[in-house]
């Protein structure tokens, strides 16, 4: 019989979606699932972005350019440059996602086995991202005590080696929800200009930034244009999951010539995504206004609800729309699944992410769960009533 690739076999499944089958068991014998798991946001996407798409007559749908329209990037520019960040259309490649914008990346800086140091807990899909470039994370470990904080520099100069490649970080952080301060960034720049890295940096969740806090791009930090690569996403910004687009930006041509290659191989972004794409960056402010105040008082009521149950701690997001909460269990795999089979509470339950899945270090997160607050209030207070009741009747705490 044929045999599948190493790298096939190596491919890490998303702790995001492996759960899945049991809540699809449980809907079926006829338990309400409530879905913590996912990030994927109940906010209405802007009304701009979808009319563009309804009212677009378009005869022939053909490729567009590898690189995003030329009207799309123009006006990519001119949002961040609203955000402090100054680049050009040249500067930005349209993609199929943040995904392919991170995997663009890590194809055009790194060859196999080279390295690339990331703060764990991590987007999980960084693993998948970095298995299939057959690139090495060499993780470096921030801690639920001190709320997913920056790791000292000298903890990162520690794990630098001759493979070293690049940095990664994601700000405001999934699943922290962790957001550096520009101190943090400034410490990072520094040290990727002293070891001569890149410094690749998520910032998917840009808008998504609370209690008066602002976001620090590392694209604002003059004398790094030739070690910074950006990711962007319109995924989480407009509550567009579904439209598959996002860019990567950088000044660094090189690594713009090289991800261009990788670009051509998968010819262009979707057309009409770019359209709705392009149309919502019109969105006011106000729409950003009311989704970030909707995310505090969220964000408020999870974190307040997983304080009084007995044995939880949680970080407390400073952005972003997750948060990483421990609990008084053995092995959180073992419990999100047992919430599925076993468990109900007037015929529903709950899923969540466990959060080992976020971590590279072996043995890490095996207690801790990431919980995305997407959902109304109501549902969040019931979800998180449901997750005491379970922990108390746990048999494996």
């Amino acid at each position: 019989m044929p045999t599948i690739s190493a790298k096939g076999r190596q491919m890490p499944a998303s702790p995001i979606r492996k759960l899945v089958p049991f809540a699809e068991a449980a809907k079926k014998r006829g338990t309400s699932v409530i879905h913590l798991n996912i990030g994927q946001p109940d906010i209405k996407t802007p009304d701009i972005a979808l009319d563009a798409v309804r009212n677009h007559h378009i005869e022939v749908l053909a490729y567009s350019m590898t690189e995003g329209s030329d009207t799309y990037r123009q006006k990519i520019a001119q949002y961040y440059a609203k955000n402090d960040i100054k680049v050009s259309a040249s500067d930005i490649i349209v993609t199929t996602g943040g995904s392919e914008a991170l995997s663009f990346a890590m194809g055009s800086i790194m060859d196999p086995e080279d390295e690339i140091i990331i703060p764990e807990p991590f987007y999980a899909n960084y693993n998948g991202f970095a298995t299939a470039s057959g690139v090495t994370i060499v993780p470096i470990v921030s801690k639920i005590e001190d709320n997913f904080a920056l790791p000292s520099i000298s903890e990162f100069e520690k794990l630098i080696s001759p493979r070293t490649k690049a940095i990664l970080i994601c700000n405001p952080g999934n699943p922290t929800g962790y957001l550096y301060s520009k101190q943090e960034i400034e410490q990072l720049a520094d040290l990727a200009k002293k070891y001569n890295l890149f410094l690749v940096a998520d910032e998917v969740y840009r808008e998504f930034a609370y209690d008066g806090r602002e976001h620090f791009s590392i694209m604002q930090i003059a004398g790094l244009e030739e070690h910074a690569i950006m990711v962007d996403s319109v995924s989480k910004r407009y509550s567009m999951c579904g439209a598959r687009i996002g860019c990567l930006v950088t000044k660094n041509k090189e690594v713009r010539s090289a991800a261009l290659k990788f670009a051509q191989a998968r010819l262009s972004p979707p057309t009409f995504a770019q359209i709705a794409s392009e149309a919502a960056l019109a969105t006011p402010q106000s729409y950003f206004d009311d989704v970030i105040e909707t995310y505090v008082e969220r964000r408020d009521i999870l974190v307040e609800a997983l304080q009084q149950i007995p044995g939880v701690r949680v970080a407390k997001p400073q952005g972003a729309f997750y948060c990483i909460a421990e609990l008084p269990v053995k092995n959180a795999d073992n419990f999100a699944q047992w919430l599925l089979e076993s468990f109900e509470k007037e015929g529903e339950t709950v899923m969540v992410a466990p959060a080992a899945g976020f971590y590279a270090t072996e043995g890490l997160g095996q207690n801790q769960v990431r919980i995305a607050y997407v959902l109304d209030k109501k549902l969040l207070k019931k979800a998180v009533s449901i997750l005491a009741g379970a922990l108390a009747e746990y048999p494996d705490s």
